[in-house]
């Protein structure tokens, strides 16, 4: 029987999708999985799969058409199928009436519209399909390259009284720390996850409804038989119940660093304490330091439990090494020492950092570009600029100007290899690599070209920041059309970056240091910084790489031309 595809709700704000492509078109035979079309949403052009075999027997749109949320999108069935009635019902209410017919009146209320991506599909038991039923709240793809979560925090707990936009939590992705609201009012009945836990896209998240209409039991029985989150079963039987109030009985996150002795990790990294906001705002309540504490959470990290059960400590002398000995002979010293490790579980960013740039060194043809730059009218004109700008323009946001200006003269720069064809892009958008602590993200100046210095000066900074915090959304984070990574911050002279898809190119920047350098026969000191730019070579030919380089030391040779 053919069957309808309505647009899923593939963001936590989404209200409708534009067709950004069509995979598939009429005629032609689907099969689970296959890649059916790609919709831009709100803050993502994402991917939509299949959940069912058969032909593509109907297009809601062609490209480029806006279609609402739960509105028709596709129809499969078998080849020669008579879809008539299925169009009439516009948005698969008529299919959906008919069903109701013949359902008992006690499940009428559970049946929900929304197509779900592929993996829905397998989430079912004997009557009950999850997918449909209103009051099941599955894990969302809230970014591109999502495939599961991490329950960051849950801010409601069982028996709450959740009403439609209220935030039932905080979900960590592979790219940020996003909020996912509810889009129904009801009671919060049941949670699939405890903090800290994974689970995959389209797993059972949590149930809101009313709990005298719905068996809760049957819905997570149905969800067990399909994608399930990673935990025991022993941790399932006890999420319908609110957690324990005492310390001592909390389970331990799966999420929680392994250690191979009964060491104590550290909670400063990089000159930081790691340690959750409620642990920091306790200890300050509470007078206590919070650098002489050890955590117990992910990674060393303090959380609420290490305030609660924080007990001063003393600290011990250094036993001295006695004298007797001949003299010139050393007397031993005692050792004390441990072997051991600890096992730090891959985040979420981790995880996709190292499976996107893997795919790019190991699939694109890299070559290396390096360009010596002198920085002596650059360092002058900055210091002038920043007489006048509203906010401090870095050398960063010069070389960010400089680049974008300097790929509006080489398109071939920005670009984007497709495999059966090359994307030059009329747009320009740098990506900038900012590090955190879970690894590298990438915002995104858009047309940056357009933008003067400073308003490149207050992005950067914004973005940075957000970054940081893991509070970028989607559209701050995707788009990029060329990359920028720079360590000169951090003294490195020159290196080399692996390519940012769907980028074609990125460029490193070393730092700007003092040379000497000969000068109109004499010697003297000159500002000279380094850069490198990485070319994906099925793309950009080794001329072309050249070429750009040349105009965007020209640009920063003479800072003032990217001012006219």
């Amino acid at each position: 029987m053919a069957e309808v595809i309505l647009m899923p709700r593939l963001s936590d704000t989404m209200t409708e999708g534009v067709i950004a492509a069509w995979h598939k078109k009429v005629g032609d035979p689907v099969k689970k999985g296959d890649l059916l079309a790609e919709i831009e949403t709100d803050k993502a052009t994402m991917e939509l799969e299949s959940y069912k075999d058969g032909t593509l027997l109907h297009l809601g749109g062609d490209k480029g058409t806006k279609i609402q949320v739960d509105q028709l999108l596709a129809i499969v069935g078998k080849e020669g199928e008579d879809i008539t009635s299925l169009l009439k019902g516009g948005n698969g209410d008529q299919k959906k009436d008919e069903k109701k017919k013949e359902m008992p009146e006690e499940k009428k209320s559970a049946e929900k519209t929304p197509a779900r991506p592929v993996e829905t599909a397998e989430k079912k038991s004997p009557g009950i399909d999850i997918s449909k039923m209103e009051e099941v709240v599955l894990m969302p793809r809230l970014s591109d390259t999502m495939e599961e979560g991490v329950i960051a925090a849950w801010h409601k707990n069982i028996g709450d009284t959740v009403k439609k936009g209220d935030v039932l939590a905080e979900i960590e992705t592979d790219k940020a720390t996003m909020e996912l609201e509810s889009y129904k009012n009801g009671t919060l009945l049941y949670i699939g996850a405890q903090q800290g836990d994974k689970i995959p896209v389209n797993a059972l998240l949590c149930i809101i409804g009313e709990k005298e209409k719905i068996d809760i039991d049957a819905i997570v029985s149905a969800a067990k038989s399909g994608v399930t989150t990673e935990q025991s079963p022993a941790d399932k039987k006890e999420q319908a119940a609110p957690p324990a109030a005492n310390p001592e009985q909390k389970q331990i996150s799966s999420q929680q660093p392994i250690t191979a002795t009964v060491e104590k990790q550290s909670s400063v990294e990089n000159g930081r304490i790691k340690a959750s906001p409620l642990a920091k705002k306790l200890a300050a309540e509470k007078g206590i330091d919070i650098k002489t504490i050890n955590g117990t959470g992910d990674g060393g990290r303090i959380i609420k439990s290490d305030i609660d059960n924080y007990k001063p400590g003393s600290t011990s002398k250094a036993a001295e090494a006695g004298g007797g000995l001949p003299r010139g002979v050393l007397a031993p010293a005692v050792v004390t020492g441990e072997e051991g490790y600890t096992d730090i579980p891959n985040s979420q960013i981790r995880t996709i950092i190292a499976k996107r740039l893997g795919e790019s060194k190991f699939s694109a043809p890299h070559f290396y570009l390096t360009m010596e730059i002198s920085m002596d009218n650059a360092v002058s004109a900055r210091t002038q600029l920043n007489e006048v700008s509203p906010v401090k323009i870095s050398f960063n946001d010069l070389v960010v100007k400089a680049a974008a200006l300097a790929l509006r003269q080489h398109p071939a720069v920005n670009a984007s290899w497709m495999g059966d064809k090359i994307r030059r892009n009329h747009h320009i958008h740098i990506g900038i690599a900012v590090a955190i602590e879970d690894g590298l993200i990438v915002p995104v100046i858009r047309f940056a070209d357009q933008k003067p210095l400073p308003q490149i000066a207050a992005e950067s900074k914004e973005l940075a920041g957000k970054a940081k915090n893991k509070k970028l959304q989607p559209n701050e984070f995707t788009g990029n059309t060329f990359t920028i990574s720079n360590l000169g911050m951090m003294d490195i002279d020159e290196f080399t970056a692996i390519i940012n898809p769907p980028d074609s190119c990125i460029m490193a920047v070393g730092r700007i240091k003092e040379t000497v350098i000969r000068r109109n026969g004499s010697f003297e000191v000159s500002n000279v910084m380094k850069v490198t730019l990485s070319c994906d070579h099925r793309s950009v030919d080794g001329a072309t790489g050249a070429a750009f380089l040349q105009t965007f030391k020209k640009y920063l040779e003479n800072p003032v031309s990217m001012l006219l």
